[in-house]
């Protein structure tokens, strides 16, 4: 018996399965826009810190933190947050003579962010701060939104309009907000495992200022140590050292700044737990 060769017709090809296209990455928050590039850049420290984190369970933590610094009175806050489908994160602040509250809500889709914050509302006084923040992934690398601020008071009332993007590539993402009260443009690159890198650049038009800024991120796993350094167009230096204490959730920081055009000096020690 011979061999059966079968062919199919003319102008028939053999079906391919539809290719899934991969969905869009959720952008993340307003806040964290220039996130990678503000965290190569150490925290300005002055005085003594300590902050004790604690989570309550998987939707509910809170933060306790004392600060005592010579520059002003020591002051207590407390930070509550439950995050759920829709992310409330009241916030206490109290102090010697002033007591505040904000309320943030915060929902996540697919591929979008849409946040509100309401600050100090006071239907009595007719008095209020909205800021509304909206982001969209237009493509897996490019991010398109806007921030909205809205105040008002008596006698008083006005709103600013920012548009924001950003760019993600392998090893650097580039992040630019534009807006009536001034522009904000970050790039951040990462050279290796141990190194980081970030240039900054502000203006204020209202205050007719400028900063450009560039910090380092130094990373060094066998001593559980984190260095961070800065320099700014304004004179100013400055780095922070944190060392971790495993296997206790302790980590130590210890910070200097120096403002040479001021002639000021700071520096400041923490101690974060949890």
């Amino acid at each position: 018996m011979g061999n059966t060769l079968g062919l199919a017709p003319m102008g028939t090809l053999p079906r391919r399965s539809p290719r899934r296209e991969e969905p869009l990455p959720n952008p993340g928050s307003f806040d964290e826009l220039h996130r990678l590039c503000k965290d190569v850049f150490p925290a300005q420290m002055e005085g003594v810190k300590l902050v004790v984190n604690k989570v309550l369970s998987s939707h509910f933590q809170v933060a306790h933190t004392v600060h005592m610094s010579a520059l002003g009175l020591p002051g207590y806050h407390l930070h509550a947050a439950y995050a759920g489908d829709w992310q409330l994160s009241p916030t206490e602040t109290q102090q010697a003579k002033f007591l505040t509250w904000q309320f943030d809500g915060e929902y996540r889709g697919d591929d979008y962010t849409a946040t509100l914050t309401l600050g100090n509302p006071d239907l009595i006084g007719e008095s209020v701060i909205m800021v509304a923040h909206f982001l969209q992934s237009l493509t897996h690398r490019l991010v398109l939104g806007g921030e909205l601020v809205y105040h008002r008071r008596p006698g008083e009332e006005g709103a600013i309009l920012t548009l924001a993007g950003k760019y993600s590539a392998v090893h650097w993402v580039a992040t630019l907000n534009v807006g009536s009260g001034g522009a904000h443009a970050s790039y951040y690159h990462r050279a290796n495992e141990q190194v980081q890198v970030g240039v900054e650049f502000e203006a204020n038009t209202r205050l007719q200022d400028t900063t450009f800024s560039f910090g380092y991120h130094l990373t060094l796993p066998q001593a559980n140590m984190v260095f961070r350094g800065l320099v700014d167009s304004n004179w100013c230096v400055g780095a922070v050292l944190e060392k971790k204490m495993p296997p206790l959730p302790v980590t130590l920081a210890l910070g200097a700044f120096l403002n040479h055009w001021r002639n000021r000096f700071h520096c400041g020690f923490s101690i974060t737990v949890g």
